[in-house]
């Protein structure tokens, strides 16, 4: 096993966002947006906020021959990720997002899933070896089902931890449950997941029981402001979140997920991991933006100093 090392898989997109007083109803436009393009996708975020927090990123994602995805390609080498699973599909393009940020930091999106819809089994048979020897594999569900549950079923084979991040709400296939390690949802995944309504503490822990009877191991439910909710080893815990104004919540679940997996990487216990996980999402939604509001490690230490 690589200690420490951390495979992606996942989505990349290039995200069009537009910042605006309010998210438009059907059939209204809104005048005065303001616009900005960033590299995005849940799986690049991932696998960004990986490598800015100190972690052994490796990255398997398909990108279109075009021009988003040599740019997405560039953008990783800088980050220091390893991209040599990173894959191109010359019969579609890249995916794309559409975002509308509203005033209150709360968003709209609309993904063209292109080249990450035709990430498939096969794909990751052929780099199965960046995948051997990983001490942790982190997933979302922006590539197809069946190849998160090929990837996940090699994983747990193999011993190595595995992460699912079920975004966006999906239903899973029911064999998946059993090979993941740790599963993240937010309030509407989890309610997607168990038909459970969450919207405090105490529908969290009715939530997370339900998903870790379905066989997962260990669930962490994130709240937003509330902060994130855990039950690991059979004990439910509650993590605040750091008090914060928010301008854009795109890529918080996002850092919040590769957050978590450096910190377990490095050996920290769930609940610390959690703690960690939400300070940097807290910094995250004070920015606009997917990749660009990631924070490094460093930031993270200042601001902990600073509130010492």
């Amino acid at each position: 096993m690589d200690k420490g090392k951390i495979v992606i898989i996942g989505s990349t997109n290039m995200d069009m966002v537009v910042k605006t007083s309010h998210i438009p109803a059907p059939g209204e436009t809104v005048l005065g947006g303001s616009f900005l393009m960033n590299p995005g996708g849940k799986g690049a975020n991932q696998a960004v906020a990986v490598a800015r927090l100190g972690g052994n990123a490796t990255f398997i994602s398909k990108v279109g021959n075009d021009i988003f995805g040599r740019q997405s390609t560039q953008l990783f080498d800088e980050e220091g990720i390893d991209t040599a699973g990173l894959l191109s599909d010359s019969n579609n393009p890249s995916g794309v997002a559409l975002i509308t940020v509203d005033e209150a930091g709360e968003n709209c999106i609309v993904v063209a899933s292109g080249a990450n819809a035709n990430l498939l089994p096969d794909d990751i048979q052929k780099v199965l070896d960046k995948v051997s020897g990983a001490e942790i594999l982190l997933m979302q569900l922006e590539i197809p089902l069946e190849t998160v549950a090929f990837a996940a079923q090699y994983a747990s084979e193999k011993g190595i931890k595995v992460i699912l991040n079920p975004a966006p709400a999906n239903t899973l296939l029911p064999k998946l449950f059993g090979m993941i390690d740790i599963i993240t949802p937010n309030t509407n995944e989890a309610e997607m997941l168990t038909g459970i309504a969450v919207s405090d503490m105490h529908t969290a822990k009715q939530a997370a029981g339900a998903l870790h009877e379905q066989g997962v191991k260990s669930v962490v439910i994130t709240m937003g402001k509330q902060g994130a909710a855990l039950l690991h080893q059979g004990k439910f815990h509650t993590v605040p979140a750091p008090a914060v104004k928010a301008v854009d919540t795109t890529a918080a679940g996002d850092v919040f997920n590769g957050a978590l997996s450096v910190a377990i990487a490095e050996g920290k216990e769930l609940v610390d991991a959690v703690r960690f996980a939400c300070q940097a999402s807290s910094m995250t939604v004070t920015r606009m933006g997917a990749q660009s509001s990631i924070p490094y490690r460093q930031e993270l230490i200042l601001q902990h100093l600073s509130n010492l």
